[in-house]
């Protein structure tokens, strides 16, 4: 009887085991027993360690809860930015030993611009907290600049007195929450899991799937270059709204037009009527200015129209027109160009960019070059103006915004700039004796100097990258170059990225 007893009772306790085992396999993440599946941070948790990005501290064990040291954040940004973490003895900490598991991270993460030689020590073990967090992560997008650009810009957390541009970038582009509406709990030390929740954040934004690439194109032997691009826009009418709307030759003539249609469409690409105009395009009325453009989308054989109505003052009926295009292209595409919402500081306030974004696929912000009298500098759509104009164009869907982005070389001299050059001109010009080529952090923008009174500004892959990058980190992954003809094969490359 006893040794019945004693057989149920250690069936019970094997059943028992083999049930919490069991459950313990389906109520955590990613193989770690400390993680409930239904924790708040789970999901990315596991995507961390799928990517490769975090480890737990045991096979079985994540560490939730726990705080995230320095040096383990240092290394989890080497791996999530692919950066080499060989020890070179680059970072000048006096408390990092040669062979610790971490010091190629910390010498990676300097090199890199993550952490400064700020102070002598590192600190290794030291919990990181929120601030420190913001800011080796911001510097390690590399936005020391642009941080320091930011440090005016108001922000809503009270209890932030450092780090003002870093936490407002950060927060302006969506990668870091307050802990409540007005506090950001600087100090407060960041846990694994907020770690994880942050860096997938980051992950999505620079890795979303609804980019959009376009350039103007003027010659259809540019053709060939369009692997990378979703469509080309052609500039072959522009509109006159004085006396009753028409529409007349612009860049291109009906032939050159047909051939740069005919060529994009056998590539596969899609062909968009560019239509730009002056300050009275918009004087007619509105249903004849879109009778006559949606007739000359549809005769063309267009897949959309591309409407670039530069510098208006006031919305004067523009909301409305574009409502109409909307309608009567249907399935066609419709994008508008527009100034950004604050250029240098000074608002702009021609454009209703809400109410637009209702009815266009696409807004393409027309950030020009910053041009400077003093100093050789004409960079095109620098990165802080880039970023000033999404910060104040939140209320607008991020989807439905992209830049216009001016692609042609700008020759700089004497305090003016003078015209544009093609790529092949700025090819021939770098391998002139004397002439030096060098590359701005601040303007994300390359530049050669011939002598002291002209210098060339002109896009590389780095720089196109680096504006792409900003784009995304808001949202919004939409570009269009000014003109095809006028970058290089690095470029157009750069845009499949």
């Amino acid at each position: 009887m006893l040794k019945h007893r004693l057989r149920r009772v250690a069936a019970a306790l094997l059943l028992c085991a083999v049930l919490s085992c069991s459950l313990s396999g389906t109520a955590s993440a990613a193989g770690f027993r400390d993680v409930p599946t239904g924790h708040w941070a789970a999901a990315e948790i596991s995507r961390c360690v799928e990517k490769g990005f975090f480890q737990g501290q045991s096979a079985e064990r994540f560490g939730l809860g726990q705080a995230m040291t320095r040096s383990a954040f240092a290394v989890v940004l080497c791996r999530f930015f692919g950066w080499d973490q060989t020890a070179t003895g680059a970072a000048p900490y006096t408390d990092i030993p040669s062979g610790a598991w971490y010091a190629g991270a910390i010498d990676a993460a300097y090199t890199h611009g993550a952490i400064t030689r700020q102070d002598k020590q590192f600190r290794p073990g030291d919990p990181i907290t929120r601030e420190e967090l913001t800011v080796m992560l911001l510097r390690a997008l590399g936005y020391s600049t642009l941080s320091g650009l930011a440090e005016t810009l108001s922000h809503p957390f009270t209890d932030v007195s450092t780090s003002e541009g870093y936490i407002t970038l950060a927060h302006d582009m969506g990668l870091m929450n307050g802990t409540a509406a007005t506090t950001f709990a600087p100090d407060r030390h960041a846990t694994r899991e907020q770690v994880a929740v942050i860096l997938m954040r980051l992950y999505d934004k620079l890795h979303q799937d609804n980019s959009l690439r376009l350039a103007v194109v003027t010659d259809a032997e540019e053709i060939p270059s369009l692997q990378n691009l979703d469509a080309v826009a052609i500039p072959a009418l522009r509109l006159i709204g004085a006396g009753g709307a028409k529409l007349t030759p612009d860049v291109l003539d009906e032939t050159a037009a047909a051939a740069v249609r005919d060529a994009a469409k056998n590539a596969g690409t899609k062909a968009i009527l560019y239509v730009t105009g002056g300050p009275s395009a918009l004087n007619s009325s509105v249903d004849e200015t879109a009778r006559l453009l949606v007739s000359a989308v549809r005769d063309g054989g267009y897949d959309g129209l591309f409407l670039d109505i530069p510098a208006r003052k006031t919305d004067g009926g523009l909301v409305a027109l574009t409502k109409k295009l909307d309608t009567a292209l249907q399935d066609k595409l419709l994008y508008l160009a527009a100034e950004p919402p604050v250029w240098r500081g000074t608002g702009y306030g021609g454009y209703l960019y809400t109410d637009l974004a209702k009815y266009a696929d696409r807004i393409f912000l027309r950030v020009d070059s910053y041009v400077e009298k003093s100093s050789p500098v004409a960079a095109p759509a620098p990165p802080e103006d880039i970023y000033f104009a999404l910060q104040k164009l939140s209320s607008v869907p991020s989807g439905k915004l992209g830049l216009l982005l001016h692609s042609a070389a700008n020759n700089w001299q004497n305090g003016v700039v003078t015209g544009t050059l093609s790529y092949e001109a700025v090819s021939s010009m770098l391998t002139e004796k004397g002439v030096e080529s060098h590359y701005s952090d601040r303007y994300a923008g390359a530049y050669l100097m011939r002598g002291t009174a002209q210098a060339v500004w002109y896009l590389t892959d780095e720089s196109v990258a680096q504006r792409v990058q900003l784009l995304r980190l808001f949202g919004a992954d939409a570009l269009c170059l000014s003109d095809l003809g006028s970058v290089s094969t690095d470029v157009l490359a750069a845009l499949g990225q």
